[in-house]
């Protein structure tokens, strides 16, 4: 079977590592190279799963990064709550790594077999259903006949408008978020081996200290426009400049907008992941949002998934109807979490942030620990660990 995937993020790419066994497949990327932006991940769940079955988990905790706490400071730098990290990943039974996303990507790339053809600075500009397949025509003017094609290409998806037409198919959360990396060492001292945000109303800077003595820098913060400003480094600018800290410094280190990550937080909802010869994968069909904290161990494990059904039967649409069945009540769950948990994830008002502090001073009381994981996350599934 050819197979056409758009998109070398982590669905994609995990997608085609586990179908170049039995198929000839082809990655398509807009991009000319990978992908340097991107924010720090705490990856666990079932994508968690998915990577220990396909061999990845040395390679992963390798470049992953060991974190004391989730520090939550004022505006001089004094810790207000905090959440030991070795207290959250015993409540997922210590199945959790934390990772920046472009890591994560490298690590599947790496490991993604010979027979896979990996094209960089290609994009997908037409698509054409044909019996029994379909056939695209790429920004290269190349066209390819396929059996499938997979929309891996993000929040955003090129794919999902091209084949499923305009559907409404992106719910605004409230919230727009950025992600840069910058060099400045005594910040990168201050923050050390924690997680450490501002603990502020309305708009929220995190840091974490990389081994290469850069900062991973993480902002989100509430409006009600879903429109995407036409400089993100000046509306980042402008934002947060009233925060105190260390912000200012990460302010004053901003990168160019072409290394700067920049978007609404939103999830995608769809009432079909599949038309004919098209499937969509990860956040193409069924983004969570960062308020979820599970996007990219989801857009794993629904790739893992997605392979496993193709590659057990030879029906095309069987396989894409069992994969939806399987993982579309999975998903929607993760997304009404996150939904349910948005006034916690970021405080609208002082009373909010002070019973978030109270909630932070509990996490090591017996028996909380659990109750306050399963609320930030959700129910756990076996599902990939039955396959």
């Amino acid at each position: 079977m050819r197979v056409v995937v758009c998109g070398a993020g982590i669905a994609g790419l995990t997608l085609a590592n586990r179908l170049a066994d039995r198929h000839d497949v082809t990655v398509l990327e807009k991009a000319p190279g990978p992908r340097p932006q991107g924010y720090m991940i705490d990856f666990f769940g079932p994508g968690y799963d998915a990577a220990d079955k396909m061999g990845l988990l040395p390679a992963l905790k390798s470049v992953g990064y060991r974190v004391s706490e989730a520090a939550y400071v004022d505006e001089t730098g004094r810790r207000r709550a905090g959440l030991p990290f070795d207290t959250f990943a015993k409540a997922v039974d210590g199945n959790l790594v934390s990772i920046m996303r472009p890591d994560l990507e490298g690590v599947l790339r790496e490991h993604l077999p010979g027979t896979v053809e990996l094209c960089f600075g290609t994009s997908i500009t037409h698509i054409e259903p044909s019996p029994g397949g379909v056939t695209v025509t790429l920004s290269d003017s190349r066209t390819i006949d396929a059996d499938l094609l997979v929309g891996a290409d993000g929040i955003h998806s090129a794919v999902r408008a091209m084949a499923f037409g305009n559907v409404e198919s992106l719910r605004y959360l409230g919230f727009h978020t950025g992600a840069y990396v910058f060099d400045n060492p005594a910040v990168h001292a201050q923050v050390g081996d924690r997680f450490c945000l501002t603990d502020t109303v309305g708009k929220q800077f995190g840091f974490y200290a990389l081994r290469d003595g850069r900062v991973a820098a993480f902002t989100v913060h509430r409006t009600p426009d879903a429109t995407m400003p036409p400089d993100p480094v000046a509306a980042i600018r402008e934002t947060y400049a009233d925060l105190g800290w260390v912000v200012p410094q990460a302010l004053e280190s901003c990168p160019d907008a072409s290394d700067v990550y920049y978007d609404q937080v939103a999830q995608t909802v769809l009432p079909t992941w599949s038309n004919d010869r098209v499937v969509l994968i990860g956040d193409a069909c069924h983004a969570v949002s960062l308020l979820a904290g599970q996007g990219a161990s989801l857009g794993m494990a629904g790739a893992y998934l997605l392979a496993a059904q193709l590659n057990k039967t030879a029906s095309v649409p069987q396989a894409l109807s069992t994969y939806e069945d399987l993982w579309r009540p999975i998903v929607e769950e993760k997304q009404q979490v996150a939904r349910d948990g948005a006034r916690w994830f970021l405080p609208a008002s002082e009373n909010h942030l002070r019973i978030r502090r109270a909630a932070m001073r509990l996490a090591r009381v017996p028996g909380f620990t659990r109750y306050l994981a399963a609320t930030i996350v959700g129910k756990t599934t076996a599902v990939i660990k039955q396959l």
